[in-house]
């Protein structure tokens, strides 16, 4: 009767795939709450040593990836065996899709990685040959991840700064003060970046040129007073060009901009992700917040109201990079028990966890 049993079990199993291959069910819903939830949270650590609880997150199919800091990096070779530990665990589990691998690694002095791109967005808008530097920052990128087996940079920047030595402008992490410029080189660097294989993140929409030097959403609470008029003639006009190149993700800023909505800053705005973003840019990939511990979100509650926010406003992806993996439970614990609850909407929890694993499938 054993084996009786075990192959009912079997040939119920290849019907219900059949049916739910035929009804159109989507990945996430396949899925048990809490790994539909993980699917939707990016992980982080601190040291060179991914934590057990982390691995076993992962196994579980309960963890959409990892970001990875220069604490967690001591040289390439370390990486990629860190990388090969993680990539083992997640082939036992449930969610057959590479995880999301992810870095910092902007060019100049915003680097996780040794090596390329070696120039700064400022230096490539400054160069002789615009164009040509920023593909090649690009190609360098690409390889330089993809050869320690990440598969996501969060860049370019498509900030317009405004002034010299202003927030962007500081770490040489704008193109230009020109909006076209700005678009045709994130464009030439998304374009050969993901060409390489690694998928690129254009960031931070709305956008932080207009940032003073001290306006560091990483830190403290940030309004841009901008007028709605220059946010979208020039914050928000190179992102058009990264997304005919095929952008994969797009990063929210955590500034507030009132021309849009006073009241929340711009990733924990539906006005900005869904509206903006969205509906009137048309963007169709995979959103992602910048940190959730970010200094600007100090009056939105702990970790988990965060992350429900985010997740309501229209987040796909929340970032948890406060080097510590159980940021990253009490984001995906909270998102899991407000979708259940229907504090979240499932269908729209379901359409944003299956944008995810589209992208997961993809790299």
């Amino acid at each position: 009767m054993g084996n009786a049993g075990r192959w009912l079990r079997v040939v119920l199993a290849i019907v219900l795939g059949g049916v739910f291959a035929l009804a159109g069910t989507s990945h996430a819903q396949a899925l048990s709450p809490r790994q539909q939830a993980g699917q939707r949270v990016v992980y982080s650590y601190s040291g060179l040593t991914p934590p057990q609880s982390l691995l076993d997150r992962i196994r579980a199919g309960e963890a959409a990836g990892v970001i990875f800091f220069g604490e967690n990096i001591q040289s390439p070779q370390q990486l990629a065996g860190v990388v090969k530990q993680l990539q083992d665990a997640n082939a036992q589990s449930p969610v057959q899709a590479p995880l999301l691998l992810m870095t910092d690694q902007e060019g100049g002095q915003v680097r996780r990685l040794p090596g390329e791109p070696t120039l700064s967005e400022k230096q490539i808008g400054q160069a002789a040959d615009p164009v040509a530097a920023a593909t090649q920052a690009g190609t360098g990128a690409a390889q330089n991840l993809a050869g320690v087996g990440l598969n996501v940079n969060l860049a370019p920047v498509l900030d317009v700064y405004r002034t010299e030595g202003d927030f962007d402008d500081h770490y040489g992490r704008s193109y230009s003060k020109d909006p076209a410029v700005v678009g045709n080189l994130g464009k030439a660097f998304i374009t050969a970046q993901q060409q390489g294989g690694v998928a690129a993140t254009a960031k931070h929409f709305p956008g932080l040129g207009a940032a003073t030097t001290n306006q560091n959403t990483d830190t403290q609470p940030v309004t841009l007073n901008v007028p709605l008029q220059t946010l979208r003639t020039v914050d928000e006009a190179p992102y058009p060009a990264a997304f005919s190149a095929g952008v994969k993700l797009v990063m929210v800023s955590w500034a507030t901009y009132p021309a849009l909505d006073a009241a929340n800053p711009a990733g924990l705005s539906a006005t900005v992700v869904r509206q903006e973003l969205r509906q009137r840019l048309g963007f169709a990939g995979v959103t992602v917040t910048d940190a959730l511990e970010a200094g600007s979100l100090q009056a939105y509650g702990a970790t988990g109201q965060r992350a429900v926010a985010a997740a309501a406003a229209g987040m796909d992806l929340i970032l948890c990079s406060a080097r510590d993996a159980t940021q990253g439970d009490d984001a995906a614990d909270a998102l899991t028990a407000a979708v259940q609850s229907g504090q979240l909407d499932q269908a729209d929890f379901t359409a944003a966890a299956d944008r995810v694993t589209a992208l997961r499938k993809g790299l």
